[in-house]
């Protein structure tokens, strides 16, 4: 008899004790790691253009907030050999400013390093005339249109403050105010783990 109640209360709240469990429980919370790539464009200290590809992960800890990393390698110029070359690899945090439907804005703050191969100083001399790596920050905003549910376009701008390194007036023997390159991206990127 004894075992009867028992298989009977069981039964009974069984699908109670289901239907209790939390829903982060079930999905595993609200954090995921996406993965990309972008094509860039910056605007450098010495009146040129310099392109190239960007890799990116990002790790949402909560569908807010979460963290970046990027690596940059901006080594196509627009002018021949008379522009700087510049690389950078920051990490820093991230937040959701505004999400409308499929669409997310996110605000960064990224740190790291820059890294920059200076400019020949005249169209003449095709050798550049040194390079260096630079502490260097950079604020920045993304916007990502969800197209499934494991893919979003991305766009974005970022500026980069590069404080200690040579600028533009290096070359003209003025003191130097650093480098203050800006640009945007457009790429891809894809859900690894997570919601």
């Amino acid at each position: 008899m004894l075992k009867k109640i028992v298989i009977a209360a069981t039964l009974f709240f069984l699908p109670a004790a289901i239907y209790a469990q939390s829903a982060p429980a079930v999905t595993g919370g609200g954090s995921s790691i996406w993965a990309g790539g972008e094509f860039s464009n910056f605007a450098n200290d010495y009146l040129g253009r310099d392109v190239g590809p960007t890799v990116f992960v990002d790790y949402n800890v909560h569908p807010k907030w979460g963290a970046e990393g990027e690596a940059r390698w901006l080594n196509w110029s627009s002018k021949n050999a008379s522009t700087e070359k510049l690389s950078n690899y920051l990490i820093g945090p991230r937040y959701r400013i505004v999400r409308f439907h499929h669409l997310s804005v996110w605000g960064k703050f990224l740190l790291g390093a820059g890294l920059q191969t200076y400019p020949s100083v005249s169209q003449a001399v095709a050798e550049p005339i040194g390079s260096g790596s630079y502490f260097a920050y950079a604020p920045g905003v993304d916007g990502e249109y969800r197209i499934t549910s494991r893919i979003s376009a991305r766009a974005g701008y970022e500026w980069q403050f590069w404080p200690s390194a040579p600028g533009a007036a290096f070359t003209n023997g003025r003191p130097s105010n650093g480098l203050t390159p800006t640009g945007w991206g457009i790429g891809f990127n894809y859900r690894i783990l997570g919601r």
